[in-house]
């Protein structure tokens, strides 16, 4: 571009006004800016690398050169980071993330401490506050993790609960309760 103006300061900083309205500002350690013809877009490129952009509409977006990731910060709040190895991080102005991961997987962070992992495969994990955990699995299949017990649930209504002494029990579609010790053995079977 033409250079309209070009002003060289004591402290060495140097600005140049272009004839399409741009600034652009040099520093003396190598940092420089640049302000669209609008005034309200500027590019500060930093003498490391890193660059940072605000946008007519406020949102900020910088780039870390050194670890090749990108954080955008919008107006609204949200913030989203983007890492070199694929990785995505959105975090909401309540407070919620939502983590992207290079495989896909998708884990959501909620306020209140739940968590929900959604696998590339349909697999959900949903981990409660007090530590319980549902998982459901793309065939049907459901299984519930709690401190006492580990229950799956099958899509034909057969429910197997292992509890943490060890001892299992599978109570199936038609009513029959079969229970197992912890070493296999059956101790009750109600066949119908």
């Amino acid at each position: 571009e033409e250079i309209q103006r070009e002003t060289a300061y004591p402290d060495g900083k140097v600005e140049k006004i272009l004839k399409n309205g741009c600034h652009l500002i040099f520093f003396p350690n190598g940092t420089w800016k640049k302000v669209g013809s609008d005034g309200k877009t500027i590019t500060i490129t930093f003498f490391n690398g890193d660059v940072k952009q605000v946008m007519p509409d406020q949102t900020v977006i910088y780039y870390y050169a050194d670890a090749k990731t990108t954080h955008t910060t919008y107006s609204d709040g949200l913030e989203v980071l983007q890492f070199s190895n694929g990785q995505i991080e959105k975090h909401y102005p309540d407070g919620k993330k939502e983590i992207t991961f290079p495989d896909q997987t998708i884990k959501n962070l909620f306020t209140d401490g739940q968590e929900e992992s959604i696998f590339p495969d349909g697999t959900i994990v949903r981990i409660q506050r007090d530590g319980s955990k549902t998982i459901e699995f793309n065939n049907g299949q459901r299984e519930l993790h709690t401190p006492q017990f580990k229950r799956r649930e099958y899509p034909d209504g057969t429910v197997k609960t292992v509890y943490v002494n060890g001892e299992q029990e599978t109570k199936y579609v038609s009513g029959r309760v079969r229970v197992k010790d912890k070493d296999g053995n059956i101790i009750m079977d109600t066949k119908l």
